[in-house]
């Protein structure tokens, strides 16, 4: 956190002296830098992650947890992530515990379709209108660090491509 603080002292120094468009540039650097660790920080938690019983979703989906709900019916509940990478980032579980999505059985095809449905749903609810992305994390490589299947639904700023 100090490497932070110390970045953005040095952005806030420089609008005095320095054209706006390099001070935009330290903005986007300082943001990426954040990102970077914040994404290290969850492939380091992909790789020691293991599918267990009970997971921070469930506890979330039986309010042990708070959580700033976004969508809720039978089938899944929707909130905003805790610790966001985009101005909209919002965590779709289904309340039913599948683990990760390629453990998901053929039965669960339903479920599956009113998750996608429900994302582009929530999307125009929260006015995505210019896109979003849907991400599913599935395994260690996948840089799945909850083993609870969730989508999360990003937007509300131009997304970097490739994701990964």
């Amino acid at each position: 956190m100090e490497h932070i603080a110390m970045l953005s002292h040095k952005v806030i120094a420089s609008i005095a002296s320095r054209p706006a468009q390099i001070y935009l540039r330290q903005c986007q650097f300082v943001h990426s830098y954040i990102q970077a660790r914040n994404m290290s920080n969850e492939v380091d938690k992909a790789q020691t992650a293991k599918p267990q019983g009970d997971t921070i979703f469930g506890k979330i989906l039986r309010n042990e947890i708070p959580s700033v709900a976004v969508w809720s019916d039978d089938t899944c509940y929707a909130f905003r992530d805790k610790f966001p990478t985009a101005p909209q980032h919002i965590v779709l579980i289904p309340r039913k515990p599948i683990t990760q999505l390629s453990n998901a059985k053929d039965e669960d095809e339903p479920l599956l379709g009113h998750l996608l449905n429900v994302a582009r749903k929530i999307a125009k609810q929260e006015k995505l209108t210019d896109g979003f992305r849907i991400v599913i994390n599935d395994g260690k490589h996948g840089a799945q660090s909850v083993y609870h299947l969730h989508i999360h639904i990003i937007g509300g700023r131009q997304l970097d491509w490739p994701p990964g």
